[in-house]
């Protein structure tokens, strides 16, 4: 076969085989191109892609073997990208989940939920930030209030000694007093609550208690499969 035919076939099998591809592609994830952003990039990009390579043929810089390996690399590489864009949400959300499974104190976001995974205790402990301040609590539905421990109390600026310890609080371990105090903001992800009542504890305890004068102020939560959901 003459070169030049050869190599205009060449040029035609290639293209017909990326059409071939974009179409499937296109059918498969219609949604990629549903703006105007994507499809002008789509054009460009096959523009681009098809100057350069069509360049490097005619002029004959290349030989043929290797301009059509640089024109799968090519393809192989847009196609990794078209499909990163495309399922960039589940690769976000499965990162998510492999973060909390090594972190179960880091909640997972999920739209305008928060999902918990009991630790290796089976207890729910979950990182907020309270008025700024990140603290660590052991979510407790049993706990009327939320209950700071006095170094989480002291960490959100209050003074103790100025503090009245004038509540009375009925526990499994007998009678606690704690001191009533107002928390202007508690978050966890997109979960937020202002002006919670609470109290500090009278004596040290392991770890602050996020309790129902929190919790009933949700839109909803839910215990399932080892998971606390949290919803806005």
């Amino acid at each position: 076969m003459n070169p030049y035919r050869r190599k205009w076939l060449i040029i035609g099998i290639a293209v017909a085989a990326a059409l071939g591809l974009l179409a499937y592609l296109v059918a498969r994830y219609p949604e990629a191109l549903g703006d105007r952003g994507g499809q002008i990039g789509l054009v460009h990009s096959l523009a681009v892609l098809a100057f350069v390579g069509g360049g490097l043929a005619l002029r004959g810089r290349f030989g043929m073997a290797r301009v059509m390996r640089y024109g799968v690399t090519w393809m192989i590489v847009g196609v990794a990208v078209f499909a990163g864009y495309t399922f960039r949400y589940d690769f976000a959300d499965i990162g998510e989940r492999m973060l909390s499974e090594l972190m179960p104190d880091r909640p997972r976001i999920v739209g305008d939920t928060v999902v918990i995974r009991a630790g290796d205790h089976g207890h729910f402990v979950v990182e907020a930030e309270v008025d700024g301040t990140a603290i660590k609590f052991l979510v407790d539905t049993g706990a009327s209030d939320v209950v700071l421990t006095p170094r989480d109390a002291a960490k959100l600026g209050f003074d103790l000694s100025k503090l009245s310890f004038s509540r009375i609080y009925r526990t499994a371990n007998g009678k606690v007093s704690g001191a009533p105090v107002r928390l202007g903001r508690i978050s966890i992800g997109p979960v937020v609550i202002e002006n919670v009542g609470a109290s500090v504890n009278g004596a040290e305890m392991k770890r602050s208690l996020l309790g129902m004068s929190f919790l009933n102020r949700l839109g909803g939560y839910e215990v399932s499969r080892e998971a606390l959901t949290l919803r806005r």
